[in-house]
């Protein structure tokens, strides 16, 4: 087992990374990181000598002040190789670099500086080191006007407002679930290069993406439709743009009922995409699920008697109570990374109908159990 700690582990990249790690138990031992450790030389050393590897994600990527952004970064990296030093550490860390190395900008200068004051060290203490020249990272959580403009564009067209484009060129990207199994991979090979640049999965217009988000708003958003989702891409925005919905105000959504004297018709979803669909029933005080999915699209309709839905990021303590009555049919989406769960709380059978847009598969399930 390897004992990894992530300076960042609570930032976007690093949140994922620490997660992931998370299902691996028997092979991975997270050292918890606390920001404050780099203002203290006694506990930021007791965090290194913890480590056989050590992810170095710790930086600033705006502020209104450039230099102020290079001096933070070169300096984070500076502390963190001073402690190295004093504890004759030969842990096989891991840098966090930027495809923005080769621009004329200070962020990318801290960047390329920070990575070779770590492949000096590498050298000199026969530590190990893999200096990864990272692309443009988007996913779920990032932070809006930080971390991606795919963030920006998603937290706008989720919230009422309207995204505008600055520049209209073609961009290089990554998901950042693509971009944590290299490090992870990395981490389990052992391997080192002083210079790996991460390959990215997708290079496309910014026009395009919008037209892409834009349409996940009018079909999703607003009318509850799951879009055609042809690649991997799309998989991957749509899933990112989720993300950014406010749970607590979008859900529950109510169905519209079609009713005349033979009864009351209901859709429960449309469909740009296949799937598998579920029905079943919950005997009165019975629970449903705990567990989260981390790309896995689902859907809860309730049709029939009184539920509690309830949804937890993993890494959080809030948990979101919804409740639904089948005398006004709803449903609630999963958002992955979100353990979730249905109990019946009323006095009668409960019937539900679940669709999951993969047909289940014991090898590749996507489903971890947590308690909400």
């Amino acid at each position: 087992m390897k004992k990894i700690g992530i300076t960042g582990q609570n930032g976007f990249v690093g949140g994922h990374l620490y997660n992931t790690l998370g299902l691996s138990p028997e092979e991975f031992e997270r050292i918890d990181f606390q920001k404050k450790f780099f203002e203290d030389a006694e506990r930021l050393d007791a965090f290194v000598a913890k480590c056989d590897v050590i992810v170095h994600l710790a930086a600033m990527n705006r502020h209104e002040c450039e230099q102020f952004i290079y001096e933070t970064n070169v300096g984070l990296v500076q502390k963190l190789v001073e402690s190295l030093k004093r504890t004759g550490s030969t842990a096989h860390v891991l840098f966090s670099s930027s495809s923005q190395e080769e621009r004329d900008n200070l962020y990318g200068r801290s960047k390329k500086e920070g990575r070779q004051l770590l492949a000096d060290w590498a050298k000199s203490s026969g530590g190990n080191f893999t200096g990864l020249i990272i692309p443009n990272v988007f996913g779920p959580f990032g932070l809006t006007n930080y971390n991606s403009f795919i963030a920006t564009f998603c937290h706008k067209l989720t919230h009422g407002e309207t995204p505008v484009i600055d520049n209209d060129g073609e961009v290089k990207l990554i998901y950042v679930g693509e971009l944590v199994q290299k490090m992870i991979d990395q981490i389990s090979s052992g391997a080192t290069n002083d210079e790996y640049t991460v390959p990215f999965t997708t290079s496309i217009k910014v026009s395009e993406v919008l037209n892409k988000l834009d349409n996940f708003k009018t079909l999703y958003f607003e009318a509850g439709e799951i879009p055609e989702l042809k690649t991997a891409f799309d998989y991957q925005l749509f899933n990112t743009y989720r993300s950014y919905i406010d749970h607590k105000t979008h859900y529950p959504v109510k169905f519209t009922q079609h009713t005349d004297p033979r009864g009351t018709f209901v859709e429960i979803i449309r469909l740009g995409i296949g799937g598998q669909s579920s029905f079943s029933t919950s005997v009165p005080g019975i629970t449903r699920g705990n567990h989260f999915h981390t790309r896995k699209i689902e859907r809860f309709a309730v049709i029939k008697g009184k539920a509690l839905i309830q949804l937890r990021k993993i890494d959080t303590e809030e948990v979101l109570d919804f409740y639904l009555d089948g005398n006004e049919p709803a449903y609630v989406d999963m958002p992955i990374w979100y353990t979730h769960n249905i109990k019946n709380i009323g006095d009668e059978e409960l019937y539900t109908i679940f669709w999951i847009n993969e047909p289940y598969n014991a090898e590749d399930a996507d489903t971890y159990f947590v308690e909400v």
